[in-house]
């Protein structure tokens, strides 16, 4: 992010404002991760964090649920609850924002929690008559509690799996999730 904000001509900050700050908080997780061998190629990635800002609820809902997506199949048995809480969290959260039913899910989400059924299972039990459901979640409390959350367990959920190539997987997750706010932004897909 530091090499991001010095790229748009800010000052030096691993907070600039020239990224929307979740996704700011995804490249500053994954950054912290992974490997020293790995990280020249997260600096080739700078140029494409830079312009993808914004207010919408959308991109925050949406970086934390491709977190959550791409963690929960691979992320620890441990760990596993929180992210398919997390997944149902962020489906709620676009669900009410785009006027859907609560209870509607993507495909994608679909897919990531039918790989862990049990601990889907008992997300969906938690989220439906436990503490979660006592909660009101506005879109402001998810964008400043849940969602910088969601995001740094998931990166960290990824780092410590026991994968083959947790780094890649780390810089896919943020191609995608820049991939995903040029879109929600109008820039089209980065290179």
């Amino acid at each position: 992010m530091e090499l991001a904000s010095y790229l748009a001509g800010e000052r030096w900050s691993a907070y600039p404002t020239c990224t929307h700050p979740l996704l700011a908080a995804l490249a500053r997780d994954v950054n912290d991760h992974i490997g020293d061998a790995s990280l020249a190629g997260l600096a080739v990635l700078a140029p494409s964090l830079i312009g993808l800002t914004g207010d919408d609820p959308h991109l925050d809902a949406r970086i934390a649920l491709l977190c959550a997506q791409t963690a929960l199949p691979v992320t620890a048995a441990s760990r596993q609850q929180i992210m398919a809480v997390s997944v149902l969290a962020c489906e709620r959260t676009l669900a009410d924002l785009d006027g859907r039913p609560a209870d509607s899910l993507e495909d994608q989400s679909r897919i990531a929690l039918a790989q862990v059924p049990h601990a889907a299972q008992w997300a969906r039990s938690f989220t439906a008559h436990g503490f979660a459901r006592a909660i009101p979640a506005s879109p402001q409390a998810f964008r400043q509690r849940s969602a910088p959350f969601i995001v740094h367990a998931a990166v960290e959920g990824i780092a410590q799996a026991y994968i083959p190539q947790p780094d890649q997987m780390l810089r896919d997750l943020l191609i995608g999730a820049i991939g995903q706010c040029a879109r929600q932004a109008g820039h089209g897909t980065p290179a």
